[in-house]
């Protein structure tokens, strides 16, 4: 058992919890990411189902790299459980001091990113420019109807499991703009409770989620092998972009219910502490907190004197 595989997994986890924030950046600054990229792109197609059939399931199994895709899966659903429970009441009692610290940690995420880029040209700045221009973009627009279709479903599934693979960009609030966020979570609670039509809506989506993970893990694959600087680029300009979506003091300007008949907002604007109307702004700690989150990844590039082992899964 790797304990470290686990940890990585739980602080993806976690951060998969937080709309704005991504697990695919928890992996990249911990140096798993192009291992999981081809961990996911084994497991989803047909080299590892033709060893299966040829030489059985261990075979198969280190094929696909399934050791390390149980341990960070396990530790992403301790994560996860984590986050509800922790997080959210962070969140509720201390919103700004949490996103203080995710914007500290983004800010430094994007620095390390950045520092992967061996070769600046006019390309790379401007994949650099362009993500960050479209992941800003994404923090502004207003959110889409949802719909119970099944194959705006699937595609819905397609686009959002996306961003658990790619850093800067979070799945939850994906759904948000694409006005299917009420519906998969309604789907997910109907489906315990019996609810008709609940079932396929959850089908449908985990069907694109399957897809989607499967196709986009092998363009990232490729991306990074074929064009490192400008994949590097857009993923800096990626977190660069999103921060807007985690500046620590924002009031809302709509508001929608949530799965639990909560009131939470969904466009918010970005003002200054003495204007912030959520309540205590907590200047200094969230100053401390964004410090935190500025050091977390530095400390953790320091403490890494080599990257996690890639397997050989291509």
């Amino acid at each position: 058992m790797d304990v470290s595989l686990i940890l990585r997994g739980m602080a993806m986890g976690i951060a998969e919890a937080i709309p704005g924030v991504s697990g695919g950046t928890i992996a990249f600054i911990t140096g798993i990411y192009e291992r999981l990229l081809r961990a996911i792109g084994a497991i989803l197609g047909i080299k590892v189902a033709g060893t299966f059939r040829r030489e059985g399931f261990r075979p198969a199994w280190r094929e696909a790299d399934g050791a390390f895709l149980l341990q960070l899966g396990g530790g992403m659903v301790i994560g996860l459980g984590i986050a509800i429970k922790l997080i959210t009441y962070l969140l509720e009692h201390y919103p700004t001091v949490v996103w203080g610290f995710f914007f500290g940690l983004i800010v430094s995420s994007a620095i390390y990113v950045g520092r992967q880029i061996r070769g600046w040209g006019p390309g790379v700045v401007s994949f650099l420019v362009g993500g960050a221009v479209v992941a800003y973009l994404l923090t502004t627009i207003n959110p889409l109807g949802g719909s119970t279709s099944p194959v705006l479903v699937f595609l819905s599934g397609m686009i959002a499991i996306s961003a658990l693979i790619l850093p800067g960009v979070s799945g939850s609030f994906i759904l948000v703009l694409l006005g299917m966020y009420t519906v998969v979570f309604g789907a997910v609670q109907g489906v315990t409770t019996g609810e008709d039509g609940a079932l396929v809506i959850v089908a449908c989506f985990a069907a694109g989620c399957l897809v989607g993970l499967a196709l986009f893990a092998k363009l990232l694959t490729w991306t990074f092998k074929t064009y490192p600087n400008r994949t590097f680029a857009l993923l800096t300009g990626f977190m660069i972009g999103s921060l807007n979506k985690l500046w620590p003091w924002r009031n809302a300007i709509t508001t929608r219910m949530n799965s639990s008949g909560e009131e939470v907002p969904v466009l918010e604007t970005n003002v200054l502490p003495g204007h912030y109307l959520g309540g205590e702004p907590y200047v200094l700690a969230v100053i401390l907190a964004v410090l935190a989150g500025l050091a977390v990844v530095f400390l953790l590039e320091a403490s890494a004197s080599k990257k996690e082992p890639e397997a050989d899964v291509a």
